[in-house]
């Protein structure tokens, strides 16, 4: 199984059983058959916004089915993927070169972390790296100026030579085995958690009620009033709203238990709501909206809700979703993130290497002053 593999490239999921699929390592809710296949099947992919299906199969040659993948899509731009390379396609421009498209192995709109390199745990080292190998060949192939291993944690990517590894931040909520919210805030100093407990009396005061119900349990009426405070809030900011009403619709009949909502209701109105997809271990944190502007509402249904979720469950992490300083005195610690990079010219690949080491220096720099912030009593150091 080791370098003689044969790929395949699907340019749709629906290509690849989702049987088979969730036999690649089993991929975490923001990877399985469902998530992916409901963004290309409801309208939220394609030519148009930049985000063409592109998916790697590999098999043994010889004989045999597929036995990894990693899901991929051919880029257009670089939106949606919150690891910013807007430079960087600025210096393929300086150099005569195109930068689009390129190919970039994630989850579309979608800043988690987890592997790229979707094979069981028995599939050994070897093989991943002929993998890879075989990944950036068929790159080549393509014309391809770059793939792009966002968010990854698989160790083969990380050391691999011929990729430049770059760093990133975000924060992370981690299980120290606390009981419940109060064993956990317990951990906080008393003036930020005197804070913390203000701001969630604040939306009770507000007369605001909070619900949180599975996937399952979400109505076609729910999810369109969702999806509009979805849209609102892409709007106000002047984003744009990639994820159709049928997306929501679809993963909810699909997706069951791996999908949390939290509803914020005042008397019978649906005022706020916020996404969650509800992993092995981990939530994830992803999309809110809210239709009116109530103190701290943000909080209590994107991170207080979510929080108390994890502790009912044993979930070991929290991902809340990319950036946010704001989330480190609430409790979410700043937490490194990787992505791998291939670059086709070796001159360029060799200024964005040191792009990327100074990149760290400095993200090294500003994590450790944001260890400083955190809530909790001091131990020590800062």
């Amino acid at each position: 199984m080791n370098a003689e593999l044969s790929v395949r490239a699907h340019s749709r999921l629906a290509e690849v059983p989702a049987k088979q699929w969730d036999t690649f390592g089993s991929p975490d809710a923001p990877l399985s058959h469902e998530f992916l296949s409901a963004l290309e099947e409801t309208g939220c992919l394609g030519e148009a916004v930049g985000w063409i299906p592109m998916h790697l199969s590999f098999a043994a040659k010889g004989g045999g089915g597929p036995f990894a993948a990693m899901p991929a899509y051919i880029k257009t731009n670089s939106f949606g993927e919150f690891v910013f390379d807007w430079a960087w396609a600025e210096a393929h421009s300086r150099a005569g070169q195109a930068y689009y498209p390129k190919w970039v192995i994630a989850s579309p709109f979608t800043p988690v972390t987890g592997r790229r390199l979707l094979a069981p745990a028995e599939v050994p080292d070897s093989s991943r790296e002929a993998m890879l190998e075989r990944a950036v060949k068929a790159g080549e192939a393509v014309g391809v100026s770059s793939m792009h291993w966002l968010f990854c944690t698989d160790p083969v990517l990380l050391e691999a030579p011929m990729l430049v590894q770059r760093m990133g931040c975000q924060f992370h909520w981690h299980n120290a085995g606390y009981r419940d919210f109060a064993d956990f805030l317990d951990r906080f100093n008393a003036k930020r958690r005197k804070e913390l407990k203000r701001e969630r009396r604040q939306v009770l005061d507000a007369g605001i009620e909070i619900e949180r119900i599975a996937g399952s349990q979400v109505d076609a009426a729910i999810w369109n009033r969702f999806h509009a405070l979805y849209r609102s809030t892409f709007d106000k900011h002047g984003n744009y709203p990639a994820l159709s009403a049928g997306f929501f619709h679809r993963i909810g009949e699909t997706m069951g238990e791996k999908i949390m909502l939290v509803l914020a209701r005042r008397k019978s109105n649906l005022v706020a709501a916020g996404f969650f997809l509800v992993g092995e271990d981990t939530l994830y944190g992803r999309y809110w909206g809210a239709s009116e502007d109530v103190p701290s509402l943000h909080f209590e249904v994107c991170y207080y809700q979510g929080l108390e979720f994890c502790l009912e469950r044993g979930l070991s992490c929290f991902q809340p979703g990319a950036q946010g300083e704001h989330k480190v005195s609430r409790g979410f610690e700043p937490t490194p993130t990787w992505s791998a990079h291939w670059i086709a010219d070796p001159r360029l690949r060799a200024a964005i290497a040191r792009h990327v080491e100074a990149e760290r220096l400095h993200m090294e720099g500003y994590m450790q002053a944001l260890e400083c912030r955190l809530p909790f009593k001091k131990e020590s150091g800062c």
